[in-house]
This record gives structure tokens, sequence and C-alpha cells, in this order.
């Protein structure tokens, strides 16, 4: 098992400090309590990850924190998953995405025979 964990349906107006109180009951020791946050508003986006200290205490944590109530909500919290890799954009498709406004200004697609897939603008 692994030492961190996840903490979901969170308050927007849990803290760092209550959820590391919470889970560190009983003895427990916390490595590390990291609530995520929105980039562009800051406001929590209702879950956290814990790190425990060891196994055993990730372990006993999990069975006495999921389903405990934490300001109002009642939390689910499991082990934390890898983060899964996510397929590297292309440009393209991005590029078809913008597919009116690209072709609105004149421009086109580079092609191996620099045509592009629609005659040229004419200059």
């Amino acid at each position: 098992m692994g030492k961190r964990l996840y903490v979901g349906n969170l308050s927007f107006d849990s803290t760092e400090e209550s959820l590391a109180t919470a889970f560190g009951e009983d003895g427990r020791k916390v490595a590390s309590v990291a609530i995520v946050t929105d980039r562009e508003t800051g406001r929590s986006r209702g879950f956290a990850f814990v790190e425990m200290s060891s196994d055993r205490d990730a372990s006993a944590a999990i069975d006495a924190m999921n389903g405990a109530q934490i300001d109002g909500r009642t939390l689910r919290v499991n082990e934390a998953e890898e983060r899964k890799r996510r397929k590297p954009r292309r440009l393209a498709r991005a590029l078809v995405t913008a597919f009116p406004l690209f072709r609105a200004c004149g421009a086109t697609f580079p092609s191996r025979s620099n045509r592009g897939p629609w005659p040229q603008r004419q200059s």
C-alpha cells in the first residue's frame, strides 16, 4: 500500500490544517497535506492528497476517515493512483479547430508540396 491518499468530497471551506489535524488523530503521523486548487480562481477543487509517514498509518487513516464527516461533508478516502500520461496535442489538431479563422486570413497549412489543401491565395 502507498503512503499517499486521495481525499474526495471536501468542503470548499476545508483547510490543510484541519485535514492534517483530522488525519493525525489516534497517533497517526501526517507527512504532508495538499488541497488542489483551481489555477484561475485559487478556490479549492474539492479534493486533496494526504501523505502519511508510513504504510500502517495510511491504512489506518483509510479505515478511520473514509465516510467520516468534516466541515459538513462525508469524505471519500482511498489510496491515490498514479497520474496517467496524456497524449501530446498536435499543432494540426489545434489548427483544424481554428480552421474557419485560419482560412479566413488567407493562410494555408504547410505541406510537403508547399501547396496546402486548397489553392493558395494569389498575391
